[in-house]
């Protein structure tokens, strides 16, 4: 088999099909860099490499598919897992900052209560101590007969 240079003699070939492909431009200016004139030159090696980007896609498109499926539900799953934790915290606080409240006021209350009670009693105390006048002279008689 006689190997050829040009890249229209291994497009034609091909089926009109594929010599169409080698007219277009883009193609033509590949097959005519280096690389393009080495498979030209070992078509079952440019075969193989075609046939393995060809058949690798396909499982490169999975993992890629795979890898984002996985990055998006670990944000998301990242996302509902902060949610709830801050759900739980804030209704912790919440109860914190309620128990917090309740036991305020009910202090509040006995507290003050103790405190009202208390001086209710002192004022009582102070105020039966002080109205009692000094006993007159007829009352410190009867006391003292010894005067």
């Amino acid at each position: 088999m006689e190997r050829s240079s040009s890249s229209t003699s291994l497009c034609q070939s091909l089926s009109p099909l594929l010599n169409q492909l080698c007219e277009e431009p883009r193609v033509a200016w590949l097959m005519n860099t280096r690389p393009g004139q080495y498979l030209r030159q070992h078509p079952v090696f440019g075969l193989t490499a075609f046939l393995f980007t060809s058949m690798a896609a396909l499982p490169v498109g999975l993992f890629v598919v795979f890898a984002l499926v996985t990055l998006v539900m670990s944000a998301v799953g990242f996302v509902f897992i902060e949610v709830i934790l801050l759900f739980v915290a804030g209704l912790t606080l919440l109860f914190t900052l309620s128990g917090l409240a309740f036991f305020s006021v009910v202090a509040s209350f006995i507290f003050g209560t103790f405190y009202i009670m208390i001086t209710s009693f002192y004022k009582g105390y102070t105020q039966h101590g002080a109205t009692k006048s000094p006993p007159t002279a007829a009352e410190e008689e009867r006391v003292d007969p010894q005067n």
